[in-house]
């Protein structure tokens, strides 16, 4: 009798571990990356903030010949949005001496 072999075309265990480990490496590559990358989105739009009032403030001196005490100043004078007015007070920006700065 003759027995004929069927080869499979099935991954075996060995295989399967390659890819899984192979993957989990790469994922242990990126993450990293990813948050480093998040923190300096998050770090860009704080300083892209700060020059936002600070610009609303110049122009704001520049206008009426005052300098602004305030951020509520700058946005009873349409100078910052409701938006712009939150985002600065949740990233703590404030006015010093017609300057912004975060706390």
């Amino acid at each position: 009798m003759n027995f004929i072999k069927k080869k499979r075309s099935a991954f075996t265990l060995l295989e399967m571990s390659i890819v899984l480990f192979i993957i989990s490496l790469l994922i242990l590559i990126i993450l990293p990356n990813i948050s480093k990358q998040r923190h300096n989105a998050i770090s860009v739009h704080q300083d892209a903030m700060v020059n936002v009032v600070q610009t609303q403030a110049e122009l704001f001196e520049n206008e009426t010949g005052h300098e602004a005490n305030s951020l509520s100043q700058l946005r009873a004078n349409d100078y910052l949005t409701g938006a712009q007015l939150a985002r600065a007070r949740r990233e703590q920006i404030v006015l010093s001496h017609g300057k912004a700065l975060r706390r």
